[in-house]
């Protein structure tokens, strides 16, 4: 199997995630299932069939971080310089609107472009991969190709 790159607050994260979902998340879910269950006939019983039905998520999840963890490759961003590359923490502003914007580059389990977390195999992260502070780069996006400069990269 194929590691994933992670960085150290990715996995701590996730890490946090399942240990949440197995101590709180699946004996809540158990104990809702055994409420409905006592309250008769399973077969119209909406509460029981909502239960089920978030303990297969649950229980998925947890396979799914388990495997995600289980193959995590972790890196420290700290300890990287230069270049921009996984882990780096990238100031841009957009050269049509003066936008300014940070992004971290990350793994696909930890990306979350909402916190600024953008998954490494994004077009803009790709377009990033290998710059240096001062660089303008164009990236192609749905709503067109938009124009970046870089303004600072840092490891942290």
């Amino acid at each position: 199997m194929d590691k994933i790159p992670m960085t150290r607050n990715g996995f701590e994260a996730l890490e946090r995630e399942l240990t949440e979902l197995k101590t709180k998340e699946r004996p809540a879910i158990i104990r809702q299932i055994a409420e409905a269950r006592e309250h008769g006939d399973l077969s119209e019983n909406a509460e029981y069939h909502a239960a089920r039905e978030k303990q297969g998520f649950i229980e998925g999840r947890i396979k799914e971080l388990e495997g995600l963890l289980s193959r995590a490759e972790v890196f420290d961003p700290a300890k990287l310089s230069g270049s921009i590359k996984f882990g780096a923490t990238v100031d841009l502003i957009d050269e049509d609107t003066e936008e300014e914007r940070t992004y971290q580059i990350v793994g696909e389990a930890e990306a979350n472009i909402e916190r600024g977390l953008l998954n490494m195999r994004s077009p803009l992260a790709r377009a990033l991969i290998g710059k240096d502070e001062g660089d303008s780069i164009d990236v192609t996006t749905p709503g067109g190709v938009r124009s970046y400069e870089i303004l600072a990269i840092r490891y942290v």
